[in-house]
């Protein structure tokens, strides 16, 4: 958790990271589907979860999905 800390320093209220490589094309997606929902006014926490769900309907794999991970601020 190292980098955690480094956001901290630095005055980061929260970030998007991933636990794994991720695929630049489902990426894109989920970003726009992501940002779709921050637009809307929903917290950070729920555009997430909206985010993955869309990505889920879409490709029911994993991998596609559920690499994102919001740490800090979720509201």
């Amino acid at each position: 958790m190292q980098i955690v800390r480094i956001y901290k320093l630095t005055g980061t209220r929260s970030t998007l990271a991933t636990l794994w490589t991720i695929d630049d094309e489902s990426t894109s997606e989920f970003m726009g589907e992501l940002y779709r929902e921050l637009d809307a006014g929903v917290t950070k926490a729920q555009a997430l979860q909206r985010a993955q769900l869309a990505i889920l309907a879409k490709k029911n794999c994993p991998y596609f999905w559920a690499p994102y991970v919001l740490v800090g601020n979720w509201l």
